[in-house]
């Protein structure tokens, strides 16, 4: 399939290992650290206002720096894994929620408003003793 000697031919078997490895990892990490995220978020989340970059400190930016690299990381593997071994879609979207774009905010209610995904954050909150999470135009 690809030109004998070529880097695609002698790493191929070794990249789709790790691809899968990573994959493998992404989806038991997810399971693990989904829960506890869910229940620690705080319930006004989606309703409060963002803080500008500007009035964060210099640690806070190097943090942010190092979670928008992460989900990029976390989103390009996802894309990678649609057509190879993995949970592309969930990497992805763990993926976009690390990152800070214009309009993540929205994008993060939208998909949290879906029935199915408010009603197993509900639960998850509702097992840790959390409040449920208040989401736009639905204020407590």
């Amino acid at each position: 399939m690809f030109e004998e000697g070529s880097w695609l031919n002698e790493h191929g078997a070794a990249l789709l290992a790790g691809l899968g490895v990573f994959g493998l990892v992404t989806f038991v990490g997810s399971l693990i650290l989904l829960p506890i995220i869910v229940s620690r978020m705080p319930a006004d989340y989606l309703v409060r206002p963002v803080e500008p970059w500007s009035a964060r400190s210099r640690s806070q930016v190097l943090l942010g720096v190092g979670r928008n690299a992460l989900g990029l990381l976390l989103f390009l593997g996802g894309v990678l894994m649609l057509v190879l071994p993995g949970q592309g879609l969930l990497t992805m979207a763990i993926g976009l929620f690390l990152m800070d774009f214009p309009g993540k905010r929205h994008l993060q209610a939208w998909a949290l408003a879906r029935p199915p995904i408010r009603k197993g954050i509900a639960w998850l909150r509702r097992k840790a003793g959390q409040p449920p999470l208040e989401f736009p135009g639905h204020e407590a």
